[in-house]
């Protein structure tokens, strides 16, 4: 069961609703498994069906967390017209199979939906999230 802290929930639907149509992305860091603060990040491609992190702010933010000795705790985008299910790209371009991925659909911008899965060798295992 993963546990994430209403603030920064609402921290990621707001950058999916400003971002929006085009899919919004980022990582989320954590210290001793417990998340620490949300990296919005670039969508390279800019796009409402797909999204790629920029590579150069994703570098920055590994340089970051290796510096302050944080882990990697999610991978997170937004889905603007279907389920917060990945797929088949997202289970296609999974590469970090010890990160989880959360996935918001904003198809309801009204009532975002939060998921949490892992992705590993292209299964998708989804994991209890709560938002607290």
């Amino acid at each position: 069961m993963a546990e994430l802290d209403g603030v920064y929930y609402k921290e990621i639907v707001e950058q999916a609703l400003r971002e929006f149509p085009n899919e919004a992305c980022g990582l989320i860091a954590a210290e001793a498994g417990v998340p620490v603060r949300v990296y919005a990040m670039t969508n390279a491609d800019a796009s409402p069906a797909t999204y790629r992190l920029d590579g150069k702010e994703q570098l920055k933010v590994f340089d970051e967390l290796e510096d302050r000795g944080w882990d990697l705790w999610a991978i997170y985008h937004s889905h603007t017209h279907s389920e917060a299910y990945p797929s088949e790209t997202d289970r296609r371009l999974a590469f970090y199979p010890d990160s989880r991925y959360l996935l918001l659909s904003v198809a309801d911008r009204e009532e975002p939906i939060m998921r949490s899965f892992f992705i590993r060798e292209g299964e998708i295992e989804e994991e209890e999230l709560t938002i607290t």
